[in-house]
């Protein structure tokens, strides 16, 4: 019967990755319960103490030495008012407890030199059958101390992995959630925290970024991500031994999951090529995090305190030809060549867009103007009029065109009359031609 008990004690230790004294604790306070339930009384604080070792169990009810009760009628007046006053004020009154205190007088009797806080531990009998019904009872209390303690371990590790990448194996897919298993635990990726253009499949073996461990009436939850930005952050941290090392630091982090993501970095190291060194030889370091994320394009970008070389270097692959900065709007216009307009853009606008999350500036793309363009401008400024200025010069060509219009209406008039002259002298001929 021992040899099982502590077989048992050693097994559970093993498989749940709880220490052999959590469990037997555990299994301690069952017994106490059990205990509890048939031979004890509300009044009593009993403590079982287990030897698996010898199998022996002793039984005691426990309790902390505290100060007497005045016996004088005015003092436990007093004491009450003052009761009375720290209830009013919110704050906490300590009363006697029965079940975990004795008084000092009361402790005396038992143990000569007792003091107070002192811990008084009397003995209690242990009945010949409650061998049986402990076992009977206190079976599913160890079950149920057991998984509460299990659960509170798992939430312990998984609390301190908070923030960080884990791999994992896809268990169970549903409408909304994703459920992996993570080291003998299933954590779970809530729809908003998986990335659109990934598909998922039963087996699949990913990395994961934990946002939050908490813990729920139903034990810890582990809420994992994909999408999150930082788990870029610690891919690149795992992968690239310099900024596990903090020779390199990055800066900033704009990502559209599943599409193509920004990071800057930089460093204080002068023989050290931060963009080289995350790129690493052939393309082989940013492979292998583009892999982890899908595909996900990712552009490695040169952070600088100097705002405007800044900016230039997050709206690369595009070469820019000049910035304007509105410092207390934080807006900055950036100018850039015909053929490097649509590079600095970006597809449906996503390269200016990541650049100006990464920078935290509004950027503006224009075009700038060629030579050929403002010389355009220049000759058709020469070959236009020049207006005038006064009011007296507007009045008087206003004049002039309103003369030129009635003598040009005039004009037209006469011709019209000396036309038709002609017309009726020409009928006239042509009829007297006939008759003749």
């Amino acid at each position: 019967m021992i040899e099982n008990i502590l077989l048992a004690i050693e097994q559970i230790s093993e498989e749940k990755g709880i220490k052999k004294e959590q469990v037997l604790e555990a299994i301690e306070q069952a017994l106490a319960a059990a205990y509890r339930k048939d031979f004890g009384n509300k009044l009593q604080n009993i403590k079982i103490e287990f030897d698996p070792e010898s199998g022996k169990m002793k039984a005691f009810d426990e309790k902390t030495v505290v100060k007497d009760a005045e016996e004088n009628d005015d003092e436990e007046e007093e004491e009450e008012k003052n009761a009375e006053t720290k209830e009013e004020e919110g704050e906490p009154i300590k009363r006697f407890n029965p079940k975990t205190e004795i008084y000092l007088s009361d402790a005396i009797k038992i143990k000569a030199k007792a003091i107070i806080d002192d811990i008084i531990k009397m003995p209690l009998e242990i009945p010949s059958n409650f061998g049986r019904i402990a076992a009977q009872t206190a079976k599913q209390v160890i079950i149920q101390r057991l998984r509460e303690t299990e659960r509170e371990v798992i939430y312990e590790r998984f609390k301190e992995k908070a923030g960080t990448i884990i791999s994992g194996v896809v268990q169970r897919i549903e409408r909304q959630a994703i459920f992996v298993d993570v080291e003998n635990t299933v954590a779970k990726m809530p729809y908003e925290e998986q990335v659109k253009e990934e598909k998922y499949f039963l087996e699949q073996k990913l990395k994961f970024y934990i946002v939050n461990v908490s813990m729920t009436p139903k034990g810890p939850e582990i809420i994992i991500s994909r999408k999150h930005p930082d788990i870029l952050k610690e891919l690149f941290i795992s992968e690239i031994p310099e900024i596990g090392n903090n020779l390199i630091k990055i800066e900033a982090i704009a990502r559209e999951p599943g599409s193509r993501a920004k990071i800057a970095v930089w460093t204080k190291e002068k023989s050290i090529d931060p963009i080289g060194a995350c790129i690493g030889q052939r393309g082989s370091r940013i492979q292998t995090i583009i892999n982890e994320v899908g595909g996900e394009k990712i552009d490695i970008v040169e952070f600088d305190k100097d705002i405007e070389k800044y900016i230039a270097n997050s709206l690369s692959p595009a070469k820019i030809s000049s910035i304007k900065l509105k410092k207390k709007e934080k807006i900055a216009i950036v100018r850039v060549k015909k053929d490097q307009l649509s590079l600095a853009i970006g597809k449906f606008g996503q390269n200016v867009r990541l650049a100006s999350r990464l920078t935290e500036w509004k950027i503006s793309i224009e075009e700038e103007a060629t030579k050929e363009s403002l010389d355009d401008k220049q000759t058709k400024d020469k070959d236009a009029p020049e207006e005038t200025v006064t009011t007296k010069d507007k009045i008087e060509n206003e004049q002039k065109v309103v003369e030129t219009k009635s003598t040009k209406s005039k004009a037209g008039g006469k011709k019209k009359l000396t036309d038709k002259k002609k017309t009726s002298k020409n009928t006239k001929k042509t009829k007297e031609k006939e008759k003749e």
